[in-house]
């Protein structure tokens, strides 16, 4: 078996530092290592959700772009919730 040089000093320089022999560091290593996998094994696949929404801004923004205006001026009035709340609905159809 050959160990990475650099990786054998870190595990000898870590277990001198914690009072351990390097055999039982490196055993608490593969121990955490196929306890993870095994654990991961075990977990339920997870189906995420994606969005049906179409690349690009928000038309109401993209149209107030196109004439001109800055986008700072749009994101600062945004912040009226009525805006947002109507943008979320024009969205959601």
């Amino acid at each position: 078996m050959r160990i990475d040089e650099a990786l054998l000093n870190e595990a000898k320089a870590y277990a001198a530092r914690n009072g351990r022999s390097l055999t039982s560091v490196m055993e608490d290593a593969l121990r955490q290592l196929l306890n993870r996998s095994t654990e991961a094994a075990r977990r339920p696949h997870v189906e995420l959700v994606t969005s049906q929404a179409s690349a690009g801004l928000h038309p109401e923004i993209q149209a107030r772009l196109d004439a001109g205006d800055k986008l700072e001026h749009i994101v600062f009035e945004t912040a009226d919730v009525e805006l947002v709340e109507r943008m979320i609905d024009d969205a959601a159809r």
